[in-house]
């Protein structure tokens, strides 16, 4: 988008990245991949029940009350065993592969995370929104009781999905707005 972007009439200040679950993890990797190469910027990264830290899959003092029903521990080691093979829960894993390893989270830009409590993913998430806040990135953070991991595509339709859908629009829409009123 960055080298195409006069091709494609894309404003470069106005790029940001969303994930969800996975695709939540690799774009807060890709946030920090971003800074730390320093040839490109993002305007906003978008994380929705982000998977962000490897060693959740070889915990075992997460609580049963965080076993969740659509994202199993089961799950969850599978899908980090993909991207890592043996190096899963190892030290040498990257940061740009598991964003929690990243030691400073300085000069990301701003984040919208949604939170699902019931997920097994609660704790990361909810250490990660932390971190963000410690290192100065403006996030705005949103949490739905009693939701579980993926609950907006496997229940569309339920109050607490289109709310969840709402806010993550209105996230957007103020990210892109207020970037395009400052220029």
């Amino acid at each position: 988008m960055h080298g195409n972007a006069s091709q494609l009439a894309i404003d470069t200040s106005r790029i940001g990245v969303i994930g969800e679950s996975a695709g939540g993890g690799l774009a807060a990797s890709l946030a920090l991949m971003v800074r730390d190469r320093g040839e490109l910027t993002l305007a906003f990264q978008h994380l929705i029940s982000p998977m962000l830290d490897d060693r959740t899959a070889v915990r075992t003092d997460i609580p049963d009350t965080s076993r969740d029903v659509a994202w199993t521990f089961e799950d969850n080691a599978f899908g980090w065993s993909a991207l890592l093979g043996s190096a899963l829960g190892k030290e040498e894993v990257s940061p740009y592969a598991a964003a929690a390893r990243a030691q400073n989270l300085e000069g990301l830009p701003p984040a919208f995370l949604l939170i699902a409590p019931l997920d097994l993913l609660m704790e990361e998430e909810l250490e990660y929104a932390r971190r963000l806040v410690r290192a100065g990135v403006p996030l705005e953070l949103h949490m739905y009781p009693g939701t579980y991991h993926g609950f907006v595509p496997a229940c569309p339709n339920a109050r607490v999905s289109l709310a969840a859908e709402n806010d993550s629009r209105e996230a957007l829409r103020r990210a892109f707005q207020e970037k395009k009123a400052s220029l």
